[in-house]
């Protein structure tokens, strides 16, 4: 009997290409993809998050799509279990699983062996209800006193994940950052890692908040409002989707929320290749190659008969 198949997993910053990347190794593969973007797994956040349509699919099966209400927080233990069932599925049947996203702790959680604490309800409704009183920028004040390395991992803005890392340090007694210690393989995985030239990301990105302007995106941010996005302490921080609420309330022109969609996403993209580029497994690509597909296929095939 042959082995289980590795699990392909395709990472890197956002608008570099990995959706189209991941269907053409999946058609040679005979392989599925499981998504590994944390905005994708919310239903009807379409337009914004980039989710690949039917015809994008290319008749390669999908994973992982369309998971959670708006109004669900964002678990990535919860994430981590439905798609290692996948993955599992997929190489129990000899199918090639392909890990798919930018949101660097969700394809390690899969990839790798880690720990999440649990969380404390009482805690942390302690925690929100400062956040809604001081601000983001206070409780960011005290996560540097208490753990510099992670609040400088984390926005001042972000108060979401603020929380959640005063939250950990409480829990545990010791810093947040801790709580991520050096990988230990789950399964045996080819990391593929794709990223652009810095000036055709940008206009990637700038060309991508075109597109979903005129593709709706505003109407899909007001429909997903009255479903309860507001609610959502994690989708309505959504890149584009946090922009455009604060249009609606009038805190920001259209012009200015489109203008912050679009440098809001050239900021996150540097923390994702500052993530990614600490992964001394990942093989990297630039995804502007003409023959990227070959490559790439070239070198899961040397990894695989490698492992």
């Amino acid at each position: 009997m042959n082995p289980p198949p590795p699990v392909v997993a395709v990472v890197g910053p956002t608008a570099t290409g990995k959706t189209a990347l991941a269907v053409a190794l999946a058609q040679r593969l005979g392989g599925e993809v499981v998504n590994a973007d944390s905005m994708q797994l919310y239903r009807g956040m379409d337009i914004g998050t980039a989710k690949p349509d039917v015809a994008e699919r290319g008749g390669v099966p999908h994973h992982l799509l369309d998971v959670w209400h708006v109004r669900e927080p964002a678990s990535v233990a919860e994430y981590r279990d439905l798609a290692r069932a996948e993955i599992d599925r997929l190489r129990a049947a000899g199918t090639v699983p392909l890990l798919v996203g930018g949101s660097g702790l969700y394809v390690r959680a899969v990839l790798d062996e880690l720990d999440f604490p649990g969380t404390d309800a009482a805690l942390r409704a302690r925690l929100e209800e400062e956040l809604a009183q001081v601000g983001p920028a206070g409780l960011h004040e005290r996560l540097a006193r208490l753990d510099p390395a992670a609040a400088a991992a984390v926005l001042p803005s972000n108060g979401r994940r603020i929380v959640r890392a005063l939250e950990v340090i409480e829990l545990t007694g010791g810093p947040f950052r801790a709580q991520l210690p050096e990988p230990r393989p789950h399964y045996p995985a080819v990391v593929v890692g794709l990223d652009r030239d810095p000036a055709e990301l940008d206009e990637r990105i700038a060309l991508r908040v075109d597109r979903m302007w005129a593709a709706g995106f505003v109407d899909e941010v007001a429909a997903l409002d009255a479903d309860g996005l507001r609610e959502g302490p994690t989708a309505s921080r959504a890149l584009g989707y946090a922009q455009v609420l604060a249009q609606f309330d009038g805190t920001l022109t259209a012009a200015e929320a489109r203008e912050r969609t679009a440098g809001t996403t050239r900021r996150f993209v540097r923390r994702q290749r500052s993530w990614f580029r600490r992964d001394p497994a990942l093989t990297w690509f630039d995804a502007a190659r003409a023959d990227l597909a070959d490559a790439v296929s070239s070198v899961i095939t040397d990894r695989t008969i490698e492992t």
